[in-house]
């Protein structure tokens, strides 16, 4: 079995591809190994019983990690590629009972722009945020600003505050004029 690594935006992260699904649908953030749900979740208990790792994030078909500050890659990328190969050749899933990621349509005063907004970060953001291993879910909507919650690679990026005012606001307030402003939410309530 090969498991490919690619490197993101954010220099403490790294993105495994095992080459195989990981998750059926949706995605899964762990920001801590007491994080909740990360006690439901095999892969998740593995890579964090590397010592050194901050953070685990799962999409489809790949899994991104985050080290601790002062942890060097080399010294914890070859735990981590065996903490994810004894996985695969487990056959659990990656999460017990995981159930697939609601995107349930918006109602109230403003459900056609919240509709219009999570339509666009599905089809042109997500995808892209994927490649880079992490991913950025709609929050809420609010006078006007867009708040939206950053997973995987993507929480604690030096890039991400570029991504999210230089891209998302300015693709969004171009399709939608409702939306003036785009702010990142730290944790997902």
């Amino acid at each position: 079995m090969f498991i490919q690594t690619e490197s993101t935006p954010n220099p403490a992260t790294l993105k495994f591809l095992p080459g195989q699904a990981v998750l059926e649908a949706g995605t899964a953030d762990f920001p801590s190994p007491g994080a909740e749900g990360a006690d439901r979740s095999p892969l998740a208990r593995r890579i964090f019983a590397v010592a050194g790792v901050r953070a685990v994030f799962m999409g489809q078909d790949f899994v991104t990690v985050t080290k601790e500050d002062g942890v060097e890659w080399d010294h914890i990328k070859p735990a981590i590629l065996g903490a994810i190969m004894e996985h695969v050749q487990s056959g659990q899933p990656a999460i017990i009972g995981a159930a697939a990621e609601a995107h349930a349509a918006h109602d109230g005063p403003d459900a056609d722009i919240v509709n219009q907004i999570k339509q666009l970060l599905d089809t042109r953001v997500r995808p892209a945020v994927a490649q880079d291993g992490g991913d950025i879910t709609f929050h809420g909507f609010e006078r006007g600003v867009v708040y939206l919650h950053m997973q995987g690679a993507c929480a604690g990026c030096p890039s991400s505050t570029l991504t999210l005012k230089m891209g998302i606001e300015n693709l969004l307030r171009h399709y939608i004029p409702e939306v003036t402003e785009v702010r990142p939410v730290t944790e997902e309530v």
